[in-house]
């Protein structure tokens, strides 16, 4: 089975790629974040003739999720169970369903904007919802966490750390929160690289960050310990961050034997 996770940065912009590249890679499931499309708005029947189903949860603006697949989609759940509200509203930042056998969530968490902000708290009371999911639904069969989660793990995930010294996505907090899903029982399936050093996900739009390799690994999958057995292979699907119309994210993608 292969899995993949990706933010588009707007499927309505990002649809003809998406199509293709789903055509083209055989990718069974597929994390989608950063929809911002409503529900009613999204692609469901384009995917629909590709032979994939959809469990949505999207109403606009900025954010959306979904879990796009083609061997299943039960148990579908919408929204971050127990997740909190930023300015009175539950944001579309999370989606769970079961594909082939395989326990799966996407999810876009806050961006946190700056430390201090009411936003960066907001980020921290998310990430401590959803370590309470993953721990009442993460047991023997194969599950998953995919998704943006606005965190490098490391410094080795930073082109270069000076620059972000100070700035949220590598604050020991945010990375705390990260350790906090480890210990709940997942790993951080690490993607291996390719041509370049380091498996970034994420590059700017601006001054060429991209040509320059100036990226963040930001997109990552968090596994349980019976879907980390069944990796057999996981990269960064560089090739699709270039071209016009490109998303500022590259799809991660994971193989499993299942």
């Amino acid at each position: 089975m292969r899995i993949a996770t990706w933010n588009v940065n707007s499927i309505t912009s990002r649809l003809p790629r998406l199509l293709a590249w789903l055509e083209s890679t055989g990718t069974d499931v597929v994390c989608l974040q950063e929809l911002k499309c409503t529900a009613e708005a999204f692609p469901a029947e384009p995917l629909r003739e590709l032979g994939y189903e959809a469990a949505v949860n999207a109403t606009g603006r900025w954010n959306g999720v979904a879990i796009v697949s083609r061997v299943g989609l039960e148990e579908a759940v919408v929204g971050l169970p127990g997740g909190p509200e930023y300015e009175g509203v539950q944001e579309p930042r999370a989606v769970g369903a079961t594909c082939g056998g395989v326990r799966l969530w996407s999810v876009y968490v806050p961006n946190g904007r700056e430390v201090g902000h009411p936003h960066y708290e907001y980020k921290l009371r998310w990430f401590a919802a959803l370590r309470e999911l993953v721990e009442r639904e993460t047991g023997e069969r194969p599950f998953a966490v995919l998704g943006d989660y606005n965190v490098a793990p490391t410094d080795a995930d930073v082109y270069d750390p000076a620059v972000f010294e100070g700035a949220t996505h590598v604050t020991p907090a945010e990375r705390q929160a990260l350790a906090d899903l480890r210990e709940a029982g997942l790993s951080d399936i690490v993607p291996r690289p390719l041509k370049y050093d380091r498996p970034y996900t994420y590059w700017d739009y601006r001054q060429l960050c991209f040509p320059k390799n100036k990226g963040m690994r930001i997109d990552l999958v968090y596994g349980n310990p019976a879907f980390e057995a069944a990796v057999k292979d996981a990269y960064v699907d560089r090739e699709e961050r270039k071209g016009k119309g490109a998303s500022d994210h590259a799809p991660v993608v994971v193989d499993l034997d299942v």
